[in-house]
């Protein structure tokens, strides 16, 4: 079955480009458009679309706030970021608020129609410029932890890492965009048994699914290893 997808941008042409990229896609159906946050919210509710491509800047309600309400009201559907914006607080902005990926507009139709699958599939879609941006800020938060000296609330939050190294592996894998069997295929083990590690590392996180946690670790500078 194709992917019913509600596309939310302020600009008529790329939110035409965007409709015409999936409607000739097999896999996506564009059941409607949205020209800014406001009209998105009714129309999620309405249609209760299994993917929102959602604009980050918009008039009336931007990205942040409309990914929030249409998740409220719809949390069985899948937000995808589509901006021209790179910035960390707006990367951690979005995925606070529940958005399952955050991909560049710039990107090619490959890249962005991969990213998409992706999440639909219930993996972390991050454009490599993006993870770069929030693995720089973990770096820096930790480095102002250090600073700071004990006692402080940024040297709290940076402090030693809950995981064990295996869960640690696993989430650096979940970072680089591997799904469950190429995690398994990469350590070793069964599929289960990543399942299991991640729902470690869920509880461990107060999390409830694999981009929070990935997000999660990164500001706190738990994946050193990760690389965008």
């Amino acid at each position: 079955m194709s992917v019913r997808t509600l596309v939310v941008d302020d600009h008529p042409i790329m939110r035409q480009g965007l409709t015409a990229m999936l409607t000739a896609t097999p896999d996506f159906e564009v059941v409607g458009q949205a020209s800014d946050g406001v009209e998105a919210v009714q129309l999620a509710a309405e249609l209760r679309p299994d993917l929102v491509l959602m604009d980050l800047r918009m008039p009336r309600l931007d990205g942040v706030a409309a990914t929030e309400a249409v998740l409220r009201d719809v949390p069985t559907a899948r937000v995808v970021v589509l901006t021209t914006y790179e910035s960390d607080d707006a990367i951690l902005g979005a995925v606070e608020a529940g958005a399952s990926g955050y991909l560049l507009k710039a990107a090619p139709e490959e890249e962005l129609l991969a990213g998409l699958r992706s999440v639909v599939a219930g993996q972390v879609a991050l454009a490599p410029s993006m993870a770069a941006l929030l693995v720089g800020r973990a770096r820096r938060t930790a480095a102002q932890a250090d600073g700071a000296g004990v006692g402080s609330r940024d040297s709290v939050s940076s402090g030693p890492t809950p995981l064990s190294p295996r869960e640690t592996q696993v989430l650096v894998l979940v970072a680089e965009g591997c799904s469950n069997r190429e995690i398994g295929l990469r350590l070793f083990v069964g599929e289960a048994t990543v399942k299991t590690h991640l729902q470690h590392v869920f509880e461990k996180l107060g999390v409830g699914d694999r981009t929070r946690a990935v997000t999660l670790a990164m500001e706190r500078g738990w994946l050193p290893s990760a690389r965008g």
